[in-house]
């Protein structure tokens, strides 16, 4: 959370719906359920945060999809089988599209983040 404050946003208002904290509580309890392409679009959107290039609008934005996808109900509760994550991915997706902070490094962050909880 520090990192993200020292670049002029104050995340305090939201950390209820977003912390780093909770991402990745998050991750660990519905990795195996979300499945590996939404876990690589968080740590997608994840590491993409953590740029210093990365402009105030994009991080808002980051931090509003990242919440989203923290929240156990939304659109479609994560809960409903086969559905749960539809929301959260189309959110996830729509969002890498529209961004262009998401350079070859955050994506290399990504895999080996993947690969070493995937394998």
């Amino acid at each position: 959370m520090k990192k993200i404050a020292e670049n002029n946003l104050n995340l305090e208002p939201y950390e209820k719906e977003y912390s780093e904290k909770r991402l990745w509580n998050k991750i660990k309890s519905v990795a195996k359920t979300a499945g590996e392409k939404i876990v690589y679009m968080v740590l997608l959107l994840y590491y993409a945060l953590q740029s210093p290039d990365i402009s105030i609008k994009e991080r808002t934005m980051i931090i509003g999809a990242l919440g989203y996808f923290i929240l156990p109900v939304d659109l479609i509760p994560d809960a409903m089988p086969a559905f749960g994550f539809a929301d959260d991915a189309a959110v996830l997706m729509a969002l890498i599209k529209m961004i262009t902070c998401i350079n070859a490094t955050v994506k290399a962050q990504a895999r080996e983040k993947l690969t070493e909880w995937f394998g």
